[in-house]
């Protein structure tokens, strides 16, 4: 049999497509049992491909699949149902599954208003397909009764079957770092907390269970020896068990896996023990759920946190150089211009250098939705409209879409006039075991106002002048290649080329062998005329294209006509063994 697993493209189109890009890690484990089982199975991100019927037509009649397999969220939906109505018109006894968290909680609504979708696998997927799979393969409809977890129809009415037993091993599923490529881990499964906007309390369920360190390490290295340096673990906890955190960080560093790391976690699972190691292992950002500087939002969202739990959980986390992003949610049940004050007064205080500011939406799954649709009598057939969300705020009364828009924007401008004051703010840790952390953490956040999310942001001033201050200061610490390059362009940019040449010339004694900085002082020689000189620091990468050009354009400046057609030449070499 063939098996395709799909991730489908969503509804809406992205600012930021990273953010949907990256598949879930469920996909890969459903992938990675097939495969242990000598199934011929695929795995197709359709976020990167066509969407028009004729192109989905030329991947699936390529592919000829027997069973697929739709990841599905509350965005993608819509696509996931446009590929198999595709799947269907060419092949009618293709089996199409929907599973994901989405299909969990809207498996009658699914099966009831969609003819192309045959079956619904709720919860944890792994299993529960392997065996929809087997059956399918014995075209044994019958039998789909005697599987745990699925939904299906029976005599043209949706059914389910009962909940599947959740995986208590997690180590014995095989380890999709066996298989396939990808850098977006999970350690564990299930959530401590019971937030009525997540789903993850009813999908996951509220026990915790983890991975053993190794598996954990060994995926991770896994990744690490194909070339892979940054990770993202998406964990909802990630340091809710304090001592399986800091045996995967000494396990990392004791493999020599030099990679670097985002991870999420709660406020109050927070000590300056696992900051401490999570540092030393490559951790470089922790995104917290702050949700609402107000005591009663947070009520409301069952957030179960204090203010006082927030301010520790930032100060602790930069102290260490690990960069503390804050969520932040507006327009909650109660949401008035004082509450939101009150969280503008919280972010002064714990003065977060990165926020995603988020509206409240209502998903399945959560407990504001189901109050929402106990208060208005809906019915799950409001998802036939191709949405991917609904406002909270536009299911009461007390907000309205203007305010909403006024909270956000206050939110906005307290933020970005204040962060230079809040980068002013960082004091890290004095422990000189830690310094070319603190290096590597002040040079990082000056790209961001250099090239990365803050570059050109007019509400922050100027944002090149506060990049440079963070290049300056990282260099107190240790040397960074990234520090010396960054002052150096910056000098280059206000024409300052000797105070450009000083710094990249220092750079150049701590790392003579940096392609980018010998490139970039060379430029800066080139620019007074100094050609000679600006060869002196190019020929050392010959054999790189991007050195090539400016070398060629050396020896034209000094009309040395053989070596720069020598240059050309071989410059044209390369382009042409990338085209090929």
């Amino acid at each position: 049999m063939k098996i395709l697993v799909i991730y489908p493209y969503c509804l809406e189109e992205r600012i930021q497509a990273e953010n949907v890009e990256s598949m879930p890690i469920g996909i890969y484990y459903v992938a990675a049992l097939l495969k242990e089982k000598n199934y011929d199975v695929e795995i197709i991100n359709w976020q990167k491909l066509g969407r028009t019927p004729e192109e989905i037509k030329a991947v699936l009649i390529a592919r000829s699949p027997d069973v697929i397999g739709f990841s599905i969220l509350q965005a993608n939906r819509w696509g996931g149902i446009a590929i198999a109505r595709v799947a269907k018109q060419l092949n009618p006894d293709v089996k199409i599954v929907f599973g994901g968290i989405t299909p969990t909680f809207l498996w009658k609504h699914f099966l009831t208003h969609f003819p192309e979708i045959d079956c619904i696998v709720r919860g944890e997927g792994e299993y529960t397909f392997l065996r929809l799979v087997q059956c399918y393969e014995k075209k044994d409809s019958a039998g789909l009764g005697a599987i745990p977890g699925i939904a299906f129809r029976k005599n043209r009415m949706p059914v389910k079957t009962r909940d599947a037993e959740p995986i208590q091993n997690l180590d014995a599923l095989p380890n999709p770092a066996k298989y396939y490529t990808f850098n977006h881990l999970s350690m564990m499964r299930g959530c401590p907390g019971n937030c009525t906007f997540c789903g993850s309390p009813q999908f996951w369920g509220q026990r915790v269970r983890f991975h053993s360190t190794g598996y954990f390490v060994d995926q991770l290295e896994l990744q690490y020896r194909r070339g892979l340096t940054f990770f993202l673990i998406s964990d909802d906890t990630f340091s809710f068990k304090k001592e399986k955190v800091i045996e995967i960080c000494r396990q990392i560093i004791e493999r020599g896996l030099k990679i670097i790391w985002f991870a999420i976690s709660r406020v109050n699972f927070i000590t300056e023990e696992v900051v401490y190691w999570m540092r030393k292992a490559g951790c470089i950002q922790i995104s917290f759920g702050v949700e609402s500087g107000s005591p009663q939002i947070r009520d409301i969202l069952n957030k179960k946190t204090t203010n006082e739990q927030i301010r520790n959980a930032f100060r602790i986390t930069l102290h260490y150089g690990i960069l503390p992003r804050a969520y932040i949610i507006f327009g909650s049940p109660g949401e008035t211009r004082e509450t939101i004050r009150e969280s503008i007064d919280l972010i002064n205080e714990i003065k977060p250098l990165v926020i995603i500011f988020h509206v409240l939406v209502l998903f399945p799954g959560t407990a504001l939705y189901r109050d929402f649709k106990n208060r208005f009598n809906i019915s799950d057939d409001l998802w036939l409209k191709p949405i991917e969300d609904i406002m909270y705020f536009e299911t009461d009364e007390h907000l309205s879409r203007e305010s909403v828009e006024q909270f956000k924007n206050m939110l906005h401008a307290n933020f970005f006039k204040n962060l230079p004051s809040f980068v002013d703010a960082i004091e890290l840790i004095d422990d000189p075991d830690l310094y070319p952390l603190h290096a590597d953490f002040y040079s990082r956040l000056a790209l961001s106002f250099d090239h990365g999310e803050y570059a050109g942001v007019e509400a922050l001033g100027e944002s090149k002048k506060i990049a440079e201050k963070l290049y300056r200061k990282s260099l107190r610490y240790h040397p960074v290649p990234r520090s010396y390059l960054g002052i150096g362009m910056l000098r280059q940019k206000d024409r300052d080329l000797a105070g450009s040449i000083e710094w990249l010339s220092e750079g150049v004694k701590h790392f003579p062998d940096d392609e980018l900085i010998n490139t970039c002082l060379a430029i800066s020689h080139m620019n007074l005329g100094q050609f000679d000189t600006a060869l002196s620091y190019l020929l050392k990468f010959h054999e790189s294209p991007q050195a090539l050009h400016f070398i060629a354009a050396c020896y034209q400046e000094l009309h040395d006509q053989e070596n720069e057609a020598a240059a050309r030449k071989k410059l044209r070499s390369f382009h042409q063994e990338v085209n090929l």
